[in-house]
């Protein structure tokens, strides 16, 4: 019988309770569905690999969110993409040397968002946030940032910091 008093037993069972901590991160990565065949009781692991326009997405950075779920077109969408969003502003510390142009060349505008994965021209509307407002994608970020994470600009800097930082999915739009 293991005396739950040695050094060795809490190491261990500090071990053990690491190895679930991670083991349970990754489980919304997984899903599981069953197979068609003649058992009714086979059931197989689906990829963590989804697709969207043919690119396959990947966690980013650090995060270990699951990203989406294969897309779901519809209502003139082509699908959704779950995304963190933060703000910024026309201010030389968070742009490049010329604030109010974007990577496409266009001036900043009240609808304008940055983003890396998605196209340039690309519109987008935030539901849970703005409604049926629509964006455009038209300036880049950070590579750190990754590709699901969305900058909405905003006219002045304390604006832009009263956001704060949302967890939320944007809906891309078709044509």
């Amino acid at each position: 019988m293991a005396d739950y008093k040695s050094p060795s037993w809490g190491k261990n069972i500090l071990k053990i309770t690491l190895i679930l901590t991670i083991a349970v991160g990754f489980l919304p990565l997984l899903s599981f569905s069953k197979e068609e065949s003649d058992s009714p009781t086979a059931v197989r692991e689906k990829t963590i690999e989804h697709q969207l326009d043919g690119k396959l997405l990947l966690p980013q950075g650090i995060a270990l969110m699951p990203i989406t779920d294969p897309v779901r077109p519809g209502n003139g969408t082509k699908g959704q993409l779950n995304v963190v969003i933060t703000a910024y502003s026309s201010t030389p510390w968070e742009t490049d040397d010329d604030p109010f142009v974007t990577a496409s060349g266009s001036l900043v505008k009240d609808g304008i968002i940055a983003n890396n994965y998605l196209p340039f021209g690309t519109m987008v509307r935030i539901p849970e946030i703005y409604g049926d407002k629509v964006f455009v994608v038209k300036d880049r970020m950070n590579w750190k940032k990754g590709n699901y994470h969305i900058d909405v600009w905003f006219p002045s800097n304390s604006e832009a910091k009263n956001f704060g930082v949302k967890r939320t999915y944007i809906e891309i739009l078709e044509g």
